[in-house]
């Protein structure tokens, strides 16, 4: 088979592949050096926007309106740039082998891929209920949220059952995201979820009983504290019913699993040095070989800030991270270690929230938390030796969430809890 070469291979068609090749491009890369290479038959695209507009009856977001960078304000890198550049586009290709020793990737059609220095942005997959011998887990009209593929058919799915209902197992992320999209096109939407609240690895039990309440006066059924153990199907094959651990039977003709994810790492195993689940980076995210590089989900890094090691699963440090990485590799003048702060955010029907910083220590609820009012706001501050690490706010103008920012940035001392809480957002716009 053939074989082709360039100095430069991204690993990953993702977020952090597009944001890489911006930066390359920045950088003065020159046409031919660079090659990105993905599974998916598209140009990079920001991911969120599947959970999302993507999903939505009007106002709906379609290729090419999301391709990277618009997420973050920044130009809309159209197939047509990368081919101005000179950067090579490898779509619809999928890495069996990455022998890193010869410095070199083969296809699954058999084609050799060399390259001088590999940027790993393969990304983390989804966990199916398969994987764990689900009963049943393989019917059709069960879906996952990943790739534009997925989203594809998810829309299809609503569009072929209108006014149906719809089991979503998972109380994260994707669980709230898809439960609103899918309430918004008028299915029956049931939540079903293991722990004693929404999100916990983020929300604490006050900010979780806002979003169930708000929820479940949307008309979302929650069901806490069970999961899915099977499903039967109809002679189509298609999902019929969810049955839970509780004994309860749910009918349903779409389920999407949101059950979490695992990185990308397989194809360097025993190759590069890992650590906590990911490829282990410096703060210029180089692994323990000095040409290969992994950014996003699949770096384990040096949080400056905490002094620790940690992996992260957002497009804002995918984003960041292969810039950095980018930098690193191409820029002439020295390039900062990376100091990154933590970042998440979400929305869902009229709602809009974001978190800075660490979910460590007490913490302090603030504001009006009213799931009824018309304009929710209301937040939670984390304090752990007297100093504030995290700072979440729900309903924030674009000043106030900068402002909580950088608190989790600045991370100020704090005297009295009781006063922090009736001073609320104004003491981070304060500081």
């Amino acid at each position: 088979m053939a074989e082709k070469s360039f100095k430069y291979v991204i690993l990953g068609g993702g977020v952090a592949a597009g944001y890489a090749a911006r930066e390359f491009a920045n950088q003065g890369v020159k046409p031919g050096e660079l090659a990105i290479i993905s599974k998916e038959a598209v140009a990079p695209y920001e991911r969120p926007a599947l959970s999302k507009a993507y999903l939505f009856p009007t106002g709906t977001a379609r290729l090419p309106g999301f391709h990277t960078c618009v997420g973050s304000g920044g130009e809309r890198l159209l197939p047509e740039w990368y081919t101005e550049k000179g950067i090579e586009l490898l779509l619809n290709t999928e890495i069996v082998k990455a022998d890193v020793p010869s410095k070199m990737l083969v296809s699954a059609a058999g084609e050799t891929i060399k390259y001088e220095i590999l940027i790993i942005a393969t990304g983390s997959t989804v966990l199916r209920l398969t994987d764990f011998g689900v009963e049943g887990a393989d019917a059709k009209n069960i879906f996952y949220l990943r790739e534009i593929d997925d989203a594809d058919k998810l829309v299809e799915a609503i569009k072929a059952k209108p006014n149906g209902k719809a089991v979503i197992v998972g109380g994260g992320y994707i669980g709230l995201e898809l439960s609103a999209a899918l309430k918004i096109n008028n299915i029956e939407v049931t939540m079903v979820y293991p722990e004693p609240w929404c999100m916990p690895r983020l929300f604490t039990a006050g900010i979780a009983a806002f979003y169930e309440v708000y929820y479940s006066n949307k008309g979302i059924n929650i069901i806490k504290g069970t999961v899915a153990t099977g499903f039967t199907s109809d002679s189509n094959g298609e999902v019929k019913e969810v049955k839970l651990k509780d004994g309860r039977v749910l009918e349903a003709d779409i389920v999407v699993v949101g059950v979490g994810g695992r990185p990308l790492t397989a194809l360097f195993k025993g190759q590069v040095d890992e650590e906590k689940g990911g490829i282990k980076t410096d703060g210029f995210f180089k692994t323990s070989i000095s040409d290969v590089y992994a950014v996003g989900d699949v770096a384990t890094f040096p949080m400056k800030i905490y002094n620790e090691i940690r992996r992260v699963e957002h497009v804002d440090h995918a984003r960041k991270s292969a810039e950095q990485a980018v930098k690193a590799i191409m820029s002439t003048v020295t390039v900062e270690e990376y100091d990154y702060l933590p970042y998440f955010y979400s929305r869902a029907f009229d709602l809009s929230w974001q978190f800075y910083g660490d979910n460590v220590g007490e913490t302090v609820l603030f504001g009006n938390d009213d799931p009824k009012a018309e304009k929710p706001k209301f937040g939670t501050y984390w304090i752990k030796d007297g100093k504030i690490l995290g700072a979440f706010l729900e309903g924030g103008s674009p000043d106030e969430n900068k402002a909580i920012a950088k608190v989790a940035r600045v991370q100020p001392s704090v005297e009295s809890l009781e006063l922090l809480s009736k001073e609320g957002i104004a003491f981070a716009c304060k500081i």
